[in-house]
């Protein structure tokens, strides 16, 4: 790991412990690492030509704290360089290198790639099933926008002159973002399972 510097060691010695340190202690417990980890892998770039990767667990955190904080690529890097607390979950040290924004857009688009985002719910509903949690699956509707009929509700009867009509459209927002949408339902899924475990 290396020397420690001044910042590890203030954060370290600090007294509270924050929300944010909380929150990502409790994900660290439930989510399945190495099985998620292992379903990526085949799909992960290895060590040889060009730039060497990132550990995959190091980018699969990234990507999930992305996902918990709703961060954009540049987002996610400035918050690396920002907070300990991240850098500490994820593996990483300020006096280290650092994932940049297209590192991790790079991962994003992994992902998306090979449909990963729903296996990795897959892997995270299995996971919760071998420890007794069954949950019904659900189904992603994709939200639309579709061309509805001109209104000429006027007391002439007539398009009012000011009023334009735009080109029909059609949005796909869910299924633009199905794996992140898959992941986070994942997580969710973790957290509701946590709770019934507690309780039983």
């Amino acid at each position: 790991m290396g020397q420690a510097t001044f910042a590890d060691l203030e954060y370290v010695s600090k007294k509270r412990v924050t929300r944010r340190e909380k929150f990502l202690a409790r994900m660290d417990g439930l989510i399945p690492w190495e099985r998620l980890e292992g379903r990526i892998r085949p799909f992960y770039p290895k060590e040889g030509r060009g730039r060497r990767p990132y550990a995959l667990s190091v980018m699969l955190r990234v990507h999930c704290v992305q996902l918990f904080y709703n961060l954009s690529d540049p987002g996610m890097e400035d918050l690396l360089h920002e907070v300990e607390s991240v850098r500490r979950f994820v593996g990483l040290r300020l006096s280290g290198p650092l994932p940049d924004e297209t590192t991790i857009l790079k991962f994003r688009h992994l992902l998306e790639r090979h449909g990963l985002g729903e296996v990795l719910l897959g892997e995270i509903n299995e996971h919760l099933a071998s420890r007794g949690l069954r949950l019904r699956e659900g189904t992603i509707v994709d939200a639309g926008l579709i061309e509805a009929p001109s209104s000429t509700k006027n007391k002439a009867g007539r398009r009012d002159p000011e009023m334009r009509q735009t080109k029909k459209v059609r949005y796909r927002g869910l299924a633009k973002n199905r794996q992140r949408i898959a992941l986070l339902l994942g997580f969710a899924n973790l957290m509701i399972g946590e709770r019934h475990l507690a309780l039983a």
